[in-house]
């Protein structure tokens, strides 16, 4: 998490637009203390599925910086993908 939440703020800093999208285990990340640093530096979104999988599912509130909108499927990753110059996966 603190390479994700490093690099973003950097990205931030040059004035990058960010697009981050949280899938599999990578969902366990939003209740991670770090995640709140991402707020406002850039655009978030949760896989809904691999939310509920990993048994998080109605804490969805608890995640800062989302509505009910930023949790999505995997198309909206697709679409993310589509519009980036670059992406970096970890």
């Amino acid at each position: 998490m603190d390479y994700v939440v490093e690099i973003t703020k950097a990205a931030h800093a040059k004035g990058k637009e960010i697009d981050l999208f949280f899938t599999g285990r990578g969902v366990l990340l939003t209740l991670s203390p770090a995640f709140r640093e991402l707020a406002g530096k850039a655009r978030l979104a949760v896989c809904d599925i691999s939310f509920r999988a990993h048994g998080l599912h109605g804490r969805q509130k608890d995640v800062p910086g989302l509505d009910q909108t930023d949790f999505t499927t995997q198309a909206r990753n697709a679409e993310m993908l589509s519009e980036a110059d670059r992406y970096l996966v970890f």
